[in-house]
């Protein structure tokens, strides 16, 4: 098999601030796989919070494309990627990244789309999904709210932390005026103390808040466990759960887990999560960073296993560079194309 990778920049439409920092543009590193004339894509994103500048993402991908280049067909490459022997794994991300090109080219080989590699009597999936409005002045976070309802947007995720908490509750507030049939999430992105929290999710609640992610910082899943267990709102880990342990941990203690796939290390990851905390009263969510379409595209074949799905990150681009996901009208679907059902568009498509 022979791989090659690209660096793009991806900037998005308008900064996104949330409670630890402002994003005005990412990097991405694409990653394709070849092998007898066919192609896999996978996308690995730059990310302050993980510690992955695109000069590190780019050598940890190369180092993977040396690995891969020992198997015969990207077939072996992912039972092996799956396996659970693998030394010295590479970033959760860059696994990810590893794994959606071979599922991507597995699926073309078998001519399936990968969520029938991952059930054969799979449908395609579809899910609405939220999308994020950021720490912004009130009139603009409920102007934003009104014209996404009007785009056919039925969740909208409102994010939280700022210095003032009034602040917070007033851009819920206007959110929930502009929007009053809207499902609202809630993310404070861990900004909150437990005494914090404990004031402020009653009066989120009463504001028909649906569900809060991870309001406490990260670090103290035992105090998380014991918010959600007083919580007038479902309590979602996101920060805090990680990979499959710390789903086992948190099972039936905290109401959600939020699974990002660049986070617990790809499909594969994300399956285990889900089979862990099956039955157990903590639910699954479906999270992104922003990403293309191509880095969202492997969760969307899964978005028909999870209570909530906030898979929006390549809503927030100026220009995607790639299509096949929709979710544009508040709807992410899959296709019946082989693989991940995506291509890239060219650059004046993007501009269109």
């Amino acid at each position: 098999m022979k791989t090659s990778q690209r660096t793009v920049r991806l900037e998005l439409t308008e900064p996104l601030r949330i409670s630890r920092s402002t994003m005005a543009a990412r990097e991405a590193v694409w990653l394709t796989v070849e092998h007898d004339g066919q192609h896999g894509h996978g996308e690995a994103v730059t990310s302050l919070y993980y510690g992955l500048d695109a000069d590190t993402l780019g050598r940890l991908l190369h180092a993977e494309s040396r690995w891969l280049a020992r198997f015969p067909d990207p077939e072996t490459a992912l039972g092996a990627l799956r396996d659970g022997t693998r030394q010295a794994a590479a970033p959760p991300a860059v696994t990810a990244a590893v794994e959606s090109a071979l599922l991507d080219l597995v699926g073309k080989r078998a001519g399936v789309p990968v969520h029938r590699l991952l059930d054969p009597d799979a449908a395609p999936p579809s899910a609405p999904t939220a999308r994020t409005i950021g720490i912004t002045a009130p009139e603009r976070a409920g102007a934003q709210a009104n014209r996404l309802v009007r785009d056919g947007f039925t969740v909208l995720k409102v994010k939280a932390g700022a210095p003032d908490p009034d602040e917070d509750l007033a851009r819920v507030r206007a959110v929930r005026t502009a929007a009053p049939h809207a499902r609202l999430l809630l993310d404070p992105n861990g900004a909150w103390t437990v005494r914090e929290s404990e004031r402020l999710l009653p009066l989120f609640a009463e504001l028909g808040v649906e569900a809060v992610e991870q309001p406490l910082a990260p670090g103290d899943p035992e105090a998380l466990a014991k918010l959600a267990e007083r919580s007038p709102l479902p309590v979602v880990a996101d920060e805090d759960a990680v990979g499959p342990e710390d789903a086992r941990r948190l099972a039936g203690r905290v109401h959600g887990i939020n699974v990002k796939l660049v986070k617990c290390g790809g499909v594969g990851a994300a399956l285990r999560i889900a089979e862990l905390i099956a039955d157990t009263g903590t639910e699954l969510m479906l999270g992104c960073l922003t990403a293309s379409t191509l880095g969202i595209a492997p969760a969307v074949h899964l978005a028909d296993r999870a209570r909530w799905v906030d898979l929006d990150g390549h809503l927030l681009l100026a220009d995607d560079p790639w299509t096949g996901i929709g979710g544009a009208d508040g709807t992410v679907r899959s296709s019946r194309h082989p693989g991940l059902g995506v291509r890239e568009r060219d650059a004046q498509e993007a501009r269109a």
